[in-house]
């Protein structure tokens, strides 16, 4: 059974180079997935494509020491050049996830294949109805959000008028009953959040600062992951 049958997005974390204080990237990959998260995407848009695959291959590496390389999702954020080059490196990279102004989720699934992971951000103008009534036949899950501004993603949640728009969790809990597929949550998430969050019926959360940029990540992470078990319905 690939990963893709058994996609856990219920511990999401986002990280690259610039939301780690200067501190590299792979340790603190290593502490989240320690701490029992499922699911990490490397997003950068500061680091060049060679930066990128040697990080999603550092990436693989310590989610590959850590024995869950079967069960954690590796994930690159918009780039499928990056994603394909490090497939034929021989790097296990399981997909990829785009915004709607990225490359079409049709183009990943052709050159990525039916075993990829593709995730796609929704969209933030009439999210709702875009949420009802999107095509998603090609891809996996959906990311949604903020929940609070961000500072990782200064452009989260911009509406087509420049309006910036966070979510509720109300907001949330009727995102999660619209989807037809999986909803991964996140946006200036930290742990006072978690149990909220986990009460709306979405599959996950994601953060990036909450672990990245904390002086103990591993620490976070755990927390993390044990307030949201034991809140989720």
């Amino acid at each position: 059974m690939g990963i893709r049958n058994k996609l856990d997005i219920s511990a999401y974390f986002v990280v690259g180079p610039e939301n780690t204080k200067g501190r590299p990237v792979a340790p603190i990959i290593r502490d989240a997935v320690d701490a029992g998260f499922t699911c990490v995407q490397i997003r950068s848009k500061t680091a060049s494509a060679r930066q990128l695959i040697e990080l999603t291959g550092q990436a693989s590496g310590v989610i590959a020491q850590t024995g869950k390389s079967d069960i954690v999702t590796l994930l690159v954020n918009d780039r499928l050049d990056v994603v394909l080059a490090a497939k034929k490196q021989g790097i296990k990279v399981d997909g990829i996830h785009v915004g709607q102004s990225d490359i079409p989720v049709d183009v990943c699934r052709e050159y990525l294949g039916p075993d990829a992971v593709v995730g796609l951000s929704a969209r933030t103008h009439e999210l709702f109805e875009y949420i009802k009534n999107a095509d998603v036949s090609l891809i996996d899950y959906f990311g949604a959000g903020p929940v609070h501004e961000t500072k990782t993603k200064p452009d989260s949640g911009l509406d087509v008028d420049g309006k910036r728009i966070t979510r509720s969790i109300e907001e949330i809990t009727t995102l999660s009953r619209l989807s037809s597929i999986p909803v991964v949550v996140g946006g200036g998430v930290k742990l006072a959040d978690m149990p909220s969050l986990a009460r709306t019926g979405v599959a996950g959360f994601f953060v990036v600062s909450a672990i990245s940029e904390a002086d103990d990540p591993g620490h976070e992470a755990a927390n993390l992951v044990k307030t949201w078990n034991s809140h989720k319905r």
